[in-house]
């Protein structure tokens, strides 16, 4: 296990992984180790190819999703391509080992009136609620993922010019914010957030009750609480409204390279997905222009 320790710390420092990955790369790893004392390998060093390719077979027998296989694969390809960097193998077993194939589920979409009816539900009559609809708002408005919302800064928003920067590990990218989440933040700022913060050095722009930052955990129960309220049948996630807002701008007529921009995509195709996800605008165009339609 002091392998992980030093493979996590080689993650935070030299990588800046964020705390998300590094918790999937050790909870992997940890399972493999578990693996390979079970089938009685007592060294890192001793662990072989073939070792390696009936860990990723026992993982199929008990059906885990490709998806998890192939990160699991993912994570002993960083893990002994680390150790044979430092010296503490002599080859590195991964070498040459394919991922399975990978199928792409198209990701959960919230109908627009789902979305509307969720942003409506936070109560404008105390400093909760305010603050949760800024959230909720600037959420659906930008694409964001949940911890860049909850890492924005007061800084990092420009509400004359109405746009915000977004920073994730060394990148910043620059979205455009609609008037209602202008508004929302106006508001936010002007009544609730000074009221809440105890220490007016805290730069977060979204603090909880305490006056900390808002975690992660604490924007999940946020969004469960407003989805029950809204008797919201469907399981919500902040991503979800991320994969919400970038299948909504893409029925719009939303380009595929500002939305790329937008999300923070360092590849297209993965920005390509939201195009097949509701073809019905596209079908409808066809019918009223085409003239064999």
């Amino acid at each position: 296990m002091e392998n992980i320790i030093k493979f996590s710390e080689y993650l935070k420092t030299v990588k800046k992984s964020s705390d998300n990955t590094i918790t999937s790369y050790n909870r992997d790893l940890k399972n493999f180790y578990t693996y390979i004392k079970e089938i009685g390998i007592s060294s890192i060093s001793k662990v072989n190819k073939t070792n390696i390719m009936s860990y990723i077979y026992n993982l199929q027998k008990t059906n885990r999703a490709s998806s998890t296989i192939s990160r699991n694969l993912a994570s002993l390809r960083a893990f002994f391509s680390f150790l044979f960097l430092e010296g503490l193998i002599t080859e590195n077993p991964t070498e040459g080992l394919e991922s399975p194939k990978v199928e792409k589920k198209l990701p959960e979409i919230m109908p627009l009136n789902n979305v509307e009816l969720l942003l409506e539900q936070p109560a404008l009559e105390d400093s909760k609620g305010i603050r949760d609809k800024a959230m909720l708002e600037v959420l659906y408005a930008t694409g964001m993922r949940v911890t860049e919302l909850i890492n924005i800064h007061i800084d990092d928003v420009n509400l004359p010019l109405e746009f915000i920067k977004c920073t994730n590990k060394d990148k910043t990218r620059v979205i455009p914010l609609g008037t209602k989440a202008v508004n929302a933040i106006c508001i936010y700022l002007n009544n609730v957030r000074n009221n809440l913060v105890k220490n007016l050095d805290e730069s977060c722009l979204f603090v909880n009750c305490n006056g900390s930052p808002m975690t992660r955990q604490g924007f999940w129960k946020i969004i469960k609480y407003y989805a029950k309220k809204a008797n919201i049948s469907e399981d919500i996630t902040p991503h979800t409204i991320r994969h919400s807002f970038a299948a909504h701008l893409i029925e719009n007529g939303c380009d595929l390279q500002s939305l790329q921009e937008m999300l923070g995509h360092s590849d297209i195709s993965t920005t390509q997905v939201y195009t097949k996800i509701n073809k019905s605008p596209l079908k409808e165009v066809y019918a009223k222009s085409h003239p064999r339609a």
